[in-house]
């Protein structure tokens, strides 16, 4: 039954009203009912309305002329219809929670996109540029998947290299991104979207407005591919595309039946290729690309009552339970196999069970978990947070129709190994867990403590006796002087002594002694530290002793016997599968789809592999950026964060055709970017990039009109009070502090998000400035002692976060304060609603710290010192991984900037940079390379091979040399100045052909003088930068290969 379901009856409208105010509870964080009621009337009932009620900070301190009125009986009706429209059935067994989501966040978005038209027609023209679409007007809390505002410069939009474009978020459309990019990476799912051809005369062929919905949904994603193809834009805009499915989520046919989105895009790809087929071949049918590329079939076979049965059905996304499994195996068991059920009919056991085996696979399968679910007690949808492991490559023969035998052979053999390692488990457990009390022990430890107590020596003392009477010591004769073993009391007066003392106390204080650890060598009772038996003797000790010992030399045997035996099994377990038999069907993991949040509202984004560059990537909206396997793990397996896993998507590895690039057909070679589009779809992307460049024109323009303007204020403000100069100085410091400082806080954010969740509880209990303050606590006191740590071969904990940096190098306590208040007012941060709350906190105390509290521009060169320093180690780091790549031209070009820049980083200190040993250390290995491969080039004779090694001498060696000659380098870099000196040297000697000979006297005096033609080193690529988890990761592997040290753990 739905939240939004019609009540006749008062208790009906009352148990209605009790589980929306539930659901804004859940929504927006407020507990106090009275308020919650208050939304709810204001808002007619209208939940949406009523979370944009709460979220508003003018509705927290209403008007006091403005009261709410009873809704009278007239109004019951619409308040019950603006709930039903509102919230959405969740206990239908055709419906998917996670559809119901995408439904409302379609119907938000488009609010939001209203809102802010409203707002924009509204503004003054000239505060146009302020606008952020993605911001309601009502003042509407927003979630972690929020709608992104395009900054203002466009160069913060344009694509860097060929790195992949992202997507715009045009309203809660992350669902939207996560699931295209994951499609549009697959090579062969491109090619068939980007070569489609729309049938002619469409208004003639198409039999509905359905199919012509479909055909203008194919086109829009055809355009929204190529942009992601050739764009010089970082990212694009769905919002035609998503246009298109906002209508058909709100037509009549979508409410009788959601489908959650990938369900619904592949059904009007499908039907758009059969249309496509069928105008072109009338009287044969074909088949569609998008079902051979995405469907397969299994049967399903077994016995319902007594009767047996076998079906064949076909499937896109494959479900599968998450409840109750490990890891993606058992979930495949589970899914396969439904067990024998034993019921009683007609006085007659009958068994019931299924078995499901995939008798096709499709090339590119895909997994849906269900980590959703409705909780009928509390009348909400919940996630699944269990942890679930899946593995890079997964072979599916054990599913397989054509295995069937074999696999039923394989699964009694594993079912007997399970019921024998639940066996042994058992017995393991009672040596574990001896007794028979409630409480229990390990058998070995028991027989240890026996042995022990029968060890102690036995005391003469009873264990009755009081300790207190144990007589003093005599008194010295001078009664002046006080043994340092007794005290006595008698001096003291009563007003001395604590007011609780009673006279009893008082006697006992006066006869008690005081024993002095440190000033005496024997307390003052001989009492035994643990208990002992009163009486043992030898024969009986010797006796025990020998029967104790050689039981615990049993159980410990039996107990390692035991775990070896299990852990026997359980790899006979693991490797029952991995014969070749079992091994002939690979499917790569190639796109992991990502929830965050709770079933009411999250965030989606996808990890999806390269399979050029052989490297995982996060999709994340706008955001593209580089990754790894751990963090894929950490973020998709589930167990500890709120995020995991929702679909998997795997391929055929036995297909390289769905991951090969296109090529020409002439010439065999791989067609990049525009190259690889069809006519039509050049024009159009060209089309945007004009304008694109246009834009990118207009701004230079603009700010180059500028630069007068501000040489000219000087000037002006000479006739200005002088008490503005500050303010305008603080916020152009503020303004020109805050990329670094932002990018900072960015790169961190995982480290604050983690913080703000071990204040939950101050959060549930007092709020979010009480959360605040002990997140910024708890985070200052885990750095400073991270900041303790110092940089080893294999790891620098500077790399790890600002604030470590900032503690190794005394930064003031204010740089080091805002720095951390800034990370927690992050916008980035907004993953849930706790987070939301504490970010707007510490914004307001942000903007509360006044030029008089803090110098900008101290501020500012710390974390550009940091900015430079994280430059440094990137390159250094690519200058290494490039030398043992054999690539020391680039290597050699990463290094000479790393340690340029690492140069003016340690005139600050030692701990401002990186060991400038290290640098320079592969510096000379790369040059000493370079100038022996350039000889031997030279050494040839060949023209072209002259030419090529006269050039790395020129462009590389020479100027690098120059830099250690004029900047006074160690001894060992001067000494390598001299050997390849030497070796070019030593040619004057020998017999050559006359134009080597003219070549090398041309050549030599650049060499030996390096002041006679300097040229600069050209700057290296621009590396993307890492996280902190990343770099540190990285720093890690490449410093052990460099060491050949043991594999090193980072924080």
């Amino acid at each position: 039954m739905t939240a939004g379901e019609s009540r006749a009856e008062h208790g009906g409208e009352e148990k209605n009203s009790c589980f929306l105010i539930s659901q804004l509870r859940e929504i927006t964080g407020v507990h106090d009912n009275q308020l919650l009621q208050k939304a709810l009337q204001v808002s007619s009932g209208d939940i949406n309305q009523a979370v944009s009620f709460l979220t508003d900070e003018s509705a927290r301190e209403p008007d006091c002329g403005v009261t709410a009125n009873e809704p009278d009986s007239e109004c019951s009706g619409t308040t019950d219809s603006q709930s039903r429209g509102s919230v959405i059935d969740l206990t239908g067994d055709e419906k998917e929670d996670i559809q119901k989501a995408i439904v409302l966040s379609l119907r938000e978005s488009d609010r939001l996109q209203q809102e802010a038209t409203f707002a924009i027609d509204n503004q003054d023209p000239n505060q146009m540029g302020d606008v952020n679409s993605g911001e309601s007007k009502a003042g509407l809390k927003r979630k972690r998947c929020e709608a992104w505002g395009d900054s203002p410069n466009p160069h913060d939009r344009k694509r860097e290299d060929k790195w992949p474009v992202g997507l715009k978020n045009v309203g809660n459309t992350c669902w939207f991104s996560a699931v295209i990019q994951s499609l549009f990476q697959l090579p062969e799912f491109r090619r068939l979207v980007l070569n489609y051809k729309v049938p002619e005369n469409p208004q003639e062929n198409c039999r509905s407005q359905t199919e012509l919905r479909n055909l203008a949904f194919m086109q829009e994603l055809r355009c929204l591919f190529a942009l992601m193809v050739a764009s010089e834009r970082k990212y694009v805009d769905p919002s035609r595309a998503v246009e298109l499915l906002k209508a058909a989520f709100r037509s009549s046919e979508a409410q009788q039946d959601v489908s959650e989105f990938t369900h619904k895009l592949l059904d009007w790809l499908e039907d758009a290729f059969q249309l496509a087929a069928s105008t072109k071949n009338l009287h044969k049918k074909s088949q569609n690309p998008m079902v051979e590329l995405f469907y397969g079939t299994f049967l399903a076979e077994g016995i319902h009552d007594g009767k047996m049965f076998s079906n064949i059905e076909t499937f896109g996304q494959y479900p599968l339970q998450v409840n109750g499994f490990n890891d993606l195996h058992e979930c495949l068991e589970g899914a396969m196999v439904v067990g024998e059920i034993e019921t009683l009919y007609s006085d007659q056991s009958v068994r019931s069970g299924q078995e499901n085996w995939f008798t096709k696979l499709p090339p590119v399968l895909t997994f849906e978990l269900s980590r959703f679910e409705f909780n009928q007690s509390l009348g909400r949808p919940e996630k699944i947070h269990k942890k679930l492991e899946f593995p890079c490559i997964i072979y599916m023969d054990r599913y397989l129709h054509k295995n069937k035998e074999l696999t039923r052979s394989r699964r009694e053999e594993v079912k007997k190994l399970k019921e024998q390692s639940t066996i042994l488990q058992q017995r393991l457990e009672r040596y574990m867990n001896y007794g028979s009390g409630p409480n229990r022990f390990p058998l070995a430890d028991m027989l240890q403590y026996v042995l022990e107590f029968a060890s102690t020596k036995p005391s003469s003392v009873p264990p009755t006796e009081d300790p207190t009477i144990a007589q003093p010591p005599k008194p010295h004769p001078d009664a002046n002087v006080t043994s340092p073993m007794y005290i006595s009391l008698s001096g003291l007066t009563t007003a001395e002594l604590p007011e609780t003392a009673s006279p009893t106390s008082m006697s006992q204080l006066q006869r008690a002694t005081l024993h002095k650890p440190f000033t005496q060598t024997k307390p003052p009772m001989e009492m035994p530290a643990h208990p002992a038996p009163r009486h043992i003797t030898v024969e009986e000790l010797s006796f025990l002793e020998s029967c104790l010992q050689r039981w615990r030399a049993e159980v410990e045997l039996d107990i390692v016997d035991l775990k070896n035996r299990i852990a026997q099994i359980k790899h006979s377990i693991e490797q029952i599968y991995t014969d070749r038999l079992m091994c002939q069907v690979p499917y790569q993991l190639h796109a992991v789809l990502v929830h965050e949040g709770q079933a009411s509202a999250g965030h989606y984004w996808a990890y999806i592999y390269d399979h050029t560059k052989n490297i995982w990537l996060k999709y994340n909206d706008v955001s593209v950026s580089m990754s790894s396997w751990e963090e894929l793990q950490r973020d998709s397996y589930g167990g500890s964060r709120n995020a995991s896993a929702y679909c998997l998507m795997y391929i055929n590895d036995n297909l390289p055709e769905l991951i090969a690039e296109d090529t020409d057909v002439e010439t065999g070679q791989i067609l990049r970017s525009i190259h690889a589009l069809p006519p039509e779809l050049v024009e159009y992307v060209c089309k945007d990039n004009r304008h694109f460049m246009q834009e990118l024109e207009e701004w230079n323009d603009e700010q180059a009109r500028k630069i007068p303007q501000k040489e000219l204020v000087p000037l002006v403000q000479v006739q200005e009070p002088a008490h503005n100069a500050p303010e305008e100085q603080t916020l152009s410091s503020q303004q020109s502090t805050c990329s670094a400082s932002a990018k900072h806080a960015v790169m961190v954010k995982d480290q604050t998000a983690q913080a703000i969740e071990k204040a939950a509880n101050s959060y549930e209990n007092v709020g979010a400035e009480a959360a605040l303050k002990e997140a910024f606590h708890e985070e200052y006191s885990r750095l400073f002692d991270l900041a303790k740590d110092q940089p080893t071969p294999q790891s620098d904990p500077r790399l790890q976060h600002v604030l470590v940096y900032f503690f190794q190098n005394k930064a003031s306590k204010r740089v080091i304060e805002r720095t951390l208040l800034e990370q927690f007012a992050d916008k980035n941060l907004s993953y849930d609603e706790r987070s939301i709350s504490i970010m707007k906190v510490a914004q307001t105390k942000l903007k509360l710290i006044g030029p008089s509290d803090m110098d900008m521009q101290e501020y500012k060169e710390w974390h550009e010192d940091y900015s430079l320093f994280r430059k440094v180690s990137v390159y250094l780091l690519t200058g290494l991984e490039c030398f043992q790549n054999g690539k020391c031209r680039e290597s050699l070009t990463y290094l000479v900037h790393a340690h340029h820049s690492n140069m003016k980083l340690l005139k600050n200190g030692k701990n401002w940079g990186v060991d400038e040993s290290l640098i320079a250390y592969y510096r000379r290995k790369c040059l000493l390379e370079l100038n022996s491969h350039a000889a031997h080039l030279f050494e040839s004779g060949n023209e072209s091979d002259v030419a090529e090694g006269l050039n790395i001498m020129n462009d590389l060696v020479i100027p690098c040399m120059h830099l250690i000659v004029t900047n006074e380098h160690s001894k060992e870099d001067l000494a390598a100045v001299e050997l390849m000196r030497n070796h070019w040297c030593s040619y004057l000697g020998e017999d050559m052909d006359s134009h080597l000979q003219e070549k090398l006297t041309e050549f030599l005096p650049r060499l030996l003088d390096c002041s006679v033609e300097v040229r600069i080193l050209r700057e290296p690529p621009k590396i993307r930068p890492n996280s902190p988890h990343d770099l540190c990761n990285r720093f890690a592997a490449v410093m052990e290969s460099i060491h050949s040290t043991s594999p090193v753990s980072v924080k």
